[in-house]
């Protein structure tokens, strides 16, 4: 178990009381407050490499609500894994970067057409520090703001989206909707199809707008190497934008989100995929539609918070993550 010796474990709330950002300390998973991995709490990015941020929106879903409730989910998930290293990736972000919990992104949900600009401008201010930033949903609406603060700061965007569902409906302008995000982002121009990758869809949808499919088929007969290499083939070098849908997960996995759909990845796949993909460039990251009140034992928000973990990794291993 690694530790920090600027820290005693002995203090408690590490997400008040923790002296660096660097390293691992144990804490009982029961007690504390929820920041993500016992990371501190701030506004201040001065110094940090990658700010965590929730963002509790679910205006957006076409089924079942509740993933407002998500991010909390997450960081209570967190608890149960926060004592050690992401196993069994070789690097470890918490001791090569300065990770820290930003809390969630605020809005007033009375105004819901105003809540897309609100969600862009926080990551902006978390972006023009030169911060990355890995946010945790709320629903999959929340990837389409996101996207565009990260477009106005790296340019159009490789995309790599695990999900059931690849999202690409067609809609009106201006129309908020979680199965229509990238329909609204590739019109825009805020991410290139062609250089972009969608993996473990598993439902219709008659328009995938140029996106690259690896269904979950596909993934189930040729294996996670074979998948990461055609994603790898793919993306190349581009810039990349990581979106992690948790009904991508078989829902025996993962019951606790909206929209479940059977035949889906299993947790292992999932990661070994994403532990195959080291050394691309991810700017930025998101992990969405968990919805705790459709959770059992919160399999489903310790499965969320040890993707973000992997997130995490993915993203040190990089260049970005390498500066």
């Amino acid at each position: 178990m690694s530790t920090s010796s600027s820290v005693n474990p002995e203090q408690g709330d590490l997400a008040f009381t923790r002296s660096s950002d660097r390293g691992v300390i144990a804490e009982a998973s029961y007690a504390g407050a929820l920041s993500f991995m016992r990371r501190r709490y701030t506004r201040d990015l001065s110094g940090a490499d990658v700010a965590i941020m929730g963002v509790p929106f679910d205006l957006a879903v076409s089924s079942r609500s509740g993933t407002r409730l998500g991010p909390r989910a997450v960081r209570s998930g967190s608890s149960h894994i926060a004592w050690s290293r992401p196993w069994p990736w070789e690097i470890d972000p918490f001791e090569a970067l300065s990770i820290v919990d930003y809390g969630d992104c605020e809005f007033d949900y009375g105004y819901p057409n105003k809540v897309p600009e609100e969600i862009a401008q926080a990551a902006r201010d978390v972006l023009t520090t030169d911060t990355a930033l890995l946010s945790i949903g709320g629903d999959h609406f929340i990837t389409y703001p996101l996207l565009k603060a990260h477009v106005e700061k790296h340019g159009p965007l490789s995309l790599i989206q695990f999900d059931a569902h690849s999202d690409t409906w067609a809609d009106e302008e201006g129309r908020i909707d979680h199965g229509t995000m990238l329909w609204h982002a590739i019109r825009e121009g805020l991410v290139d199809p062609a250089r972009s990758v969608q993996v473990g869809i598993r439902t219709h949808n008659p328009d995938p707008m140029g996106m690259n499919i690896i269904d979950a088929i596909e993934v189930h007969k040729t294996g996670p190497a074979a998948v990461a290499e055609k994603i790898l083939s793919i993306v190349g070098e581009n810039k990349t934008y990581v979106t992690f849908d948790i009904d991508a997960l078989e829902p025996a996995s993962a019951p606790g989100t909206g929209t479940p759909v059977i035949g889906g990845l299993s947790p292992y796949q999932a990661q070994e995929i994403i532990r195959s993909l080291a050394g691309i460039n991810v700017v930025g990251m998101d992990l969405v539609e968990v919805s705790p009140a459709y959770d059992v034992s919160e399999i489903t928000a310790i499965a969320g918070a040890t993707l973000v973990n992997d997130l995490l990794c993915l993203y040190a291993s990089g260049p970005s993550g390498r500066r």
